[in-house]
């Protein structure tokens, strides 16, 4: 590992940073950069990422809030990799190991999105150039901001005015009523010089008449931030698709200015202005014309670089940069604004879904991408699985699939469904996933299907997931034939078992329970699990039975006839739940797409470091073979004339090397030869190597990560040949995430009551020893009374003192497994504080005549 390190740290690359051109692509998805500037600057393993940031900064004169590196894997001119911190810029390094240089893109404000530009361009022509102008004519539904919403808050109107929507799509008079919104407030004290230093950029942007704008869109932004620049506020007399008039708000003041459509064009014009202002700007006024898309405008490319962007962060920052106090829900409004504008609507990411699948196919081929949808077109599930994926889980992966699911936290919820495998380093492998409206037995139903048609082969695949939801008789009928396994998840059955079983149990108790409840999953043998559940059964009788019910061949190793390699529960994808935790927020053809990205990243990053190892098994088998080569030695072998041996040590097993078996069962367990079977070996002159489950091999481990997931280029529709062909339309789920910001508190797995007052003098609840009122009756003289005994198992060592007494108690007979519980078998504790200054200790349980149990408990002191 140091060697790797010392290599890394000694190589060098010679880093081509260019900025300020465009990237193309062409026919195939390959990307070529064209244009802009290039300096050129020497990278090591040792370079710090801020310090190699700070100085790419300085070759471009560009803000590091602004800017992000990218660059291309060696051989992939179709996907850019960002850049993003230490491991980053080392994986870089390491990437380019066989080449002595590494091209470097440097995106700024300009370079990244030229074309969504909010700054007014030159004003020699007169003419404003930004491109994010939209025709007058696109309906609101797609553009929501042609005209702005008359009851956004930031807007200052009053009863006097009227705003006329957008004349191509509305044909009343929208009249603004007197009750309005609170404008967004500006507080003159605190816009001091240096919060206007942001804003002073925008104090020239209204040059006056003549100025042309490509929308009224356009000549609306401008406005707003003429105004913020400029310390005034006003209001609107007319406010429509081709004209718009606007005065100061001030009282008496006569600055005013009118722009209207230029004929046979788009282009708006200003007509008519007054420049003077007669009132006193920010002393008098109290508000600016700071809406939500306003704001949108201003953080966009800040949270580009910060997709976490806080709306608590965001209105700290305008209010230091421009002077502008938002309350958190304007904030809120303008990033989602924002981030509508960076990532899509989500309700045209639906729309996409079926040239998205088509494309996934198209440029992955074996790959499955389909989906479904209600009655409505709504959207129910879609399943996507790559070729890569299934691919590298057939040829080289153990046949072991980990069934689970995570709820999405986006705009319209749903749950992601996921088929998970572990390579041979006993790493997270993707191989199927889903995005379903909800999480029922009809959808795990639906999902297995589709994975059964993606697999080639599905014959002895051991499926971990949880019994419920229908997965019980789903994998059972749709794998019928094929020689499959279920192992239940042991964190599904914990959880279950302590909602089930009755009575008011500790957190203590808990956890005994679930601690006996794995002992008797993991144990290897019979045996070991019947130790496991009669220490269950001293706890709960209902426990008890309730684990004998649950079906143990399903779940305890003693009896399991699959091959879980030890793997118990269906969690095991945690890496891959934390991407989808991260990418849950976009649109779901952009989610997708994330993910695709991830596990396209995943593999060639395996895929390089195998190529590097230099050992027959994966790093993480060769260790766990090494710990078992070292614990051998100790043992014994008799040499018998046939194939089975036997191996003492602490105890006796018996290895069966024509079957590859172990008396102690390790080694079927785990796919690796244990101890007893190493030491055989050894004696027969035997290579333990030869004996590893084939899962586990370097080579095998190559197999899985051969193959690659390539990027998919557009979602243009395509057009179609056939005019009877008709599209397939695909709506919004109707389940939308409800309103407010969602809860953050973590809820347990586990059903928890809340800790009631119980008295330490009678054991009652609802009051304390000091309130208490209760008449005790029973032998008290060694300072522990009988309540204390049977129902504190964990009463202190101070209180066990006194002569030879005989405390005794009584329980109805309905609580005989209370009486047990605490009673006898589970004074253990107790018994071991006894045993330390007691000759003789001897509980028992006599039953009456009246059917009631009486337990009675006798020691002598030493």
């Amino acid at each position: 590992m140091g060697g790797t390190e010392g290599v890394m740290a000694g190589k060098r690359v010679i880093a081509i940073c260019q900025s300020g051109g465009e990237f193309d692509t062409d026919r195939d998805g390959f990307l070529s950069y064209k244009g802009g500037d290039a300096h050129a600057m020497e990278v090591d393993g040792k370079l710090d990422y801020n310090d190699f940031k700070m100085e790419v900064a300085e070759m471009f004169n560009c803000s590091l809030a602004t800017m992000s590196v990218k660059y291309f894997l060696p051989g992939n001119r179709k996907t850019l990799i960002t850049i993003s911190n230490d491991k980053d810029l080392k994986r870089m390094i390491k990437f380019h190991g066989d080449s002595d240089t590494a091209e470097i893109y440097v995106m700024t404000e300009e370079a990244v999105d030229p074309d969504f530009s909010n700054m007014p361009g030159s004003r020699s022509s007169r003419t404003t150039l930004s491109e994010m102008a939209v025709p007058v004519e696109a309906p609101l539904s797609v553009v929501e901001d042609i005209v702005d919403d008359p009851n956004e808050s930031g807007l200052l109107l009053d009863a006097n005015f009227d705003v006329v929507g957008d004349t191509n799509n509305i044909d009343d008079t929208i009249t603004i009523g007197a009750e309005l919104p609170v404008p967004i407030s500006f507080a003159a004290a605190n816009y001091d010089e240096k919060n206007a230093k942001a804003a002073q950029q925008w104090q020239n942007d209204i040059t006056g008449v003549g100025q042309r704008f490509n929308s009224v869109h356009e000549f609306r932004e401008t406005l707003r931030k003429y105004a913020i620049a400029n310390q005034f506020a006003f209001k609107y007399k007319k406010n429509d698709s081709h004209r718009v008039t606007v005065k100061c708000k001030a009282e008496g003041c006569p600055w005013r200015i009118h722009a209207s459509r230029l004929s046979t064009t788009q282009l708006i014009c200003i007509k008519k202005m007054n420049p003077t202002h007669t009132c006193e700007g920010a002393v008098v006024t109290n508000g600016y014309q700071a809406t939500r898309s306003w704001v949108a405008s201003i953080i966009k490319e800040k949270l580009k670089v910060f997709p976490n962007y806080k709306p608590k962060d965001i209105v700290n920052d305008i209010q230091k940069e421009y002077g502008i106090q938002l309350n958190y829900f304007q904030a809120w409004r303008g990033k989602e604004i924002a981030k509508e504008q960076l990532q899509g609507s989500y309700k045209e990411a639906y729309s996409q879904l079926p040239f998205f699948c088509e494309k996934v196919m198209e440029t992955n081929p074996g790959s499955l991408a389909t989906f479904t949808t209600k009655d409505d077109s709504s959207f129910h599930r879609l399943f996507v699985s790559f070729h890569a994926s299934l691919y590298g889980f057939e040829q080289g992966c153990r046949p072991l699939l980990f069934l689970d699911s995570i709820f999405l936290k986006s705009k319209y919820q749903g749950t992601l469904l996921a088929a998970t495998a572990a390579d041979g380093n006993d790493g997270v492998f993707p191989v199927a996933f889903a995005i379903v409206d909800s999480e029922s037995d009809d959808n795990w139903h639906w999902f297995l299907l589709q994975l059964r048609t993606a697999l080639s082969i599905c014959r002895g695949i051991t499926f971990v997931a949880d019994r419920e939801k229908g997965l019980r008789e789903s994998i059972a009928e749709i794998f019928q034939g094929e020689d499959v396994f279920h192992g239940y998840c042991l964190r599904y059955l914990s959880e279950q078992l302590i909602r089930d079983v009755r009575g008011q149990f500790s957190h203590e108790v808990k956890r005994l329970l679930v601690e006996d409840f794995y002992g008797a999953a993991y144990a290897p043998k019979p045996e070991g699990f019947q130790r496991c559940v009669e220490s269950i059964r001293s706890i709960s009788l209902d426990a008890y039975h309730w684990v004998m019910q649950s079906e143990p061949i399903s779940w305890a190793n003693a009896f399991f006839r699959g091959m879980r390699y030890n793997h118990m529960t269906s969690n095991f994808g945690e890496l891959f739940y934390g991407w989808v935790s991260d990418a849950h927020d976009l649109p779901i053809t952009q989610m997708v797409d994330a993910i695709r990205g991830k596990i396209m990243e995943l593999i060639y990053t395996r895929r390089t470091e195998s190529n590097q190892w230099v050992t027959r098994l994966t790093p993480f088998m060769e260790e766990k073979l090494e710990k078992e080569s070292l614990r051998f030695s100790a043992l014994h072998v008799l040499m018998p004339n046939g194939t089975k041996f036997e191996v003492q040590g602490d105890t006796i097993e018996v290895v069966d090397m024509d079957n590859c078996d172990c008396s102690c069962r390790d080694w079927g367990l785990t796919g690796l030869p244990c101890c007893h079977a190493i030491a055989v070996m050894g004696c027969l002159g035997r290579d333990p190597y030869d004996y590893c489950a084939r899962y586990f091999t370097a080579d095998s481990y190559r197999s899985t990560y051969s193959e690659s997931i390539h990027p998919i280029p557009s979602l243009e529709k395509p057009r179609r040949k056939d005019a009877s062909q008709a599209a397939v339309t695909v709506t919004p789920p109707p389940t939308r995430r409800p309103p407010g910001r969602p809860t953050t508190k973590k809820v347990g797995s586990h059903e928890v009551t809340k800790r009631q007052l119980q008295c330490s003098r009678c054991k009652g609840t609802g009051h304390n020893k000091s309130t208490c009122k209760e008449v005790i009756t029973g032998t008290k003289e060694c300072g522990l009374m009988v309540n204390e005994v049977i129902e504190n198992p964990e009463v202190s060592d101070s209180k066990l003192s006194g002569d030879k007494k005989t405390l005794g108690g009584r329980y109805p007979v309905e609580l005989v497994e209370d009486i047990h519980s605490f009673g006898v078998l589970r004074m253990r504790k107790i018994l071991k504080f006894l045993e330390l200054r007691s000759s003789s200790v001897k509980p028992e349980v006599i039953v009456t005549s009246t059917g009631n149990e009486k337990i009675q408990m006798e020691y002598d002191l030493l």
